[in-house]
């Protein structure tokens, strides 16, 4: 789990479209940073230290998990993607993006690259004000005063103003999702994904138990065989699993990530068992299904069957290495089935054929903003 930090972000603008600006950098903060809590009002304000444009400034509080200098990187490639030009004079400049990190927790850190709190933050109406918005009691950790008190007493003279268009604040993913399952074909990469969201917003996770299942080495070598006896004991172990560990949750407070769905134990039966076996175990499936708890967002992962064949064979899992291609496509024609009847599951497919989730951080990012924005995307169509 990764430790998450509260920091408080000074933003603005005096060059092109002021407000467009500041909102696409919220968004990339809330991309690539971290969950944007708080958004100030947007003020305006006179260009400081320099004759130039009025400046759009706005405050946010963002909760994240980087420490100060990775967080600075990110600041810098945001400004850089929306077009800052940097320099290193020290006279003050128009800028269409502009961010600077106020407060880091209550930490204060003096580096070559990093000085936090920001040293000439108490003497900036433009900071000050939009920051005693939304953070009016946080203790400036070396003046140990109120964030309030400290504004008393700035002596900036400049004039701010307030205006009338806000923001819209990026809803982060545990506040749109209290349980997200995970689903796809043997080697999609379901597991690894559900590690990561697990680890990045400290969830709840709930993996599936296979590894102890005695009779998947057995299936493998013989599927007539145990095929049925396979299938009982999945749909035991995964109705259990889910309703023990669901249950020892609060679906409306904690925020929970599965590897599987309770349905997974249909989609390979209907593959694996003949017709009268699977007529049973329809009907003990059906039972089971009435009790387990539905997730808010359903994830299939589709991989193509080139790439899956490699994760099974760089997984190096003894018992796998035997699975066929026409198996693998049997498996996803089973959950494309599967997601085209079950309409009033929310479900979201995902192409991760040509993405490395795990290894790289941008492709992670970009299947998390898919995440994040499935529910926008479709109130706006």
């Amino acid at each position: 789990m990764k430790t998450q930090r509260v920091i408080y972000l000074s933003l603005g603008s005096n060059q092109g479209k002021k407000q467009n600006n500041l909102q696409k950098a919220v968004d990339k903060i809330a991309e690539s940073i971290g969950g944007v809590q708080k958004i100030s009002s947007i003020y305006k304000t006179s260009s400081w230290g320099y004759q130039g444009e009025d400046f759009y400034n706005i405050c946010i509080e963002v909760s994240t998990n980087l420490q100060p200098e990775p967080l600075l990187e990110k600041i810098i490639i945001i400004e850089k993607s929306l077009g800052r030009e940097r320099n290193n004079l020290d006279s003050y400049t128009d800028r269409n993006i502009d961010i600077d990190i106020l407060l880091f927790d209550d930490e204060i850190i003096f580096s070559k690259k990093i000085n936090i709190p920001h040293p000439r933050m108490l003497k900036r109406k433009f900071v000050l004000v939009p920051l005693v918005e939304i953070a009016k009691n946080k203790l400036h950790p070396i003046e140990k005063k109120q964030l309030y008190a400290c504004l008393e007493n700035c002596t900036d003279t400049g004039e701010i103003n307030k205006i009338s268009v806000t923001l819209n604040r990026p809803i982060p993913l545990i506040e749109k999702y209290n349980y997200i399952a995970i689903e796809g074909n043997i080697g999609a990469g379901k597991t690894s994904l559900a590690n990561l969201i697990s680890d990045e917003f400290n969830a709840k996770i709930v993996l599936e138990r296979f590894a102890d299942n005695p009779f998947l080495p057995k299936f493998y070598e013989d599927k007539e065989r145990f095929a049925f006896p396979l299938e009982m004991s999945f749909l035991a172990d995964r109705y259990q699993q889910l309703s023990d560990d669901l249950a020892q949750f609060d679906l409306f407070k904690n925020f929970i990530v599965s590897d599987y769905y309770i349905f997974k134990s249909l989609i390979f039966a209907q593959i694996t068992l003949h017709k009268d076996e699977y007529a049973l175990y329809r009907k003990i499936f059906d039972i089971m299904y009435k009790e387990i708890a539905k997730p808010d967002l359903y994830i299939y992962l589709y991989q193509n069957t080139d790439r899956l064949l490699e994760n099974i064979k760089k997984r190096g899992r003894d018992y796998e290495q035997n699975i066929k291609a026409g198996y693998l496509q049997n498996i996803h024609d089973g959950y494309s089935s599967f997601i085209k009847t079950e309409q009033h599951l929310n479900t979201l497919i995902i192409d991760v054929s040509e993405l490395d989730f795990v290894n790289n951080q941008s492709d992670y990012q970009q299947v998390l903003k898919e995440i994040v924005t499935k529910n926008d995307d479709e109130l706006t169509t």
